[in-house]
């Protein structure tokens, strides 16, 4: 199984939200977690799109990146240029890669609004874990591997 790490800066929304999706789309090919530059709580609308689409993410935990794990990582996922900017190191046998995915927690408007957008990154993330899983089952993830 292929262990990633999903990372944002706040680990509450985009890097959550991709662990979730490769937890419950990638089960028996990716052993999925995520981290963040500083743990920021997960945040309440995140979960409520997961939800919408029957993925629960409320027992998810925002952590802080812990360097050790990360070099125990096949690969790593950064969701964000500061994440990809600041990550620590990690050694060249882990595989990097980065998603920029525009960040919905700072979005200002109506519930609307704000609603479309965090649908709007959950949904452009699930695509991305999809693409990902496709190319992990078309090699069982051997490209990726250490």
């Amino acid at each position: 199984m292929l262990k990633v790490m999903f990372l944002c800066t706040g680990n509450s929304c985009r890097s959550q939200m991709a662990e979730g999706f490769a937890r419950d789309l990638g089960k028996g090919l990716i052993e999925a977690s995520s981290a963040g530059l500083m743990a920021a709580g997960v945040h309440p609308r995140a979960m409520v799109v997961m939800r919408e689409v029957g993925i629960d993410i409320s027992r998810q935990r925002s952590r802080e990146i812990d360097p050790d794990l990360l070099r125990t990582m096949d690969v790593v996922i950064t969701l964000c240029g500061n994440a990809e900017e600041a990550c620590p190191r990690t050694p060249p046998e882990v595989k990097r890669l980065h998603w920029p995915v525009k960040d919905p927690v700072g979005t200002i408007g109506t519930e609307e609004t704000i609603m479309r957008e965090f649908r709007r990154a959950r949904d452009e993330i699930r695509v991305k874990i999809q693409g990902f899983i496709g190319v992990l089952s078309a090699d069982r993830g051997e490209g990726l591997k250490k």
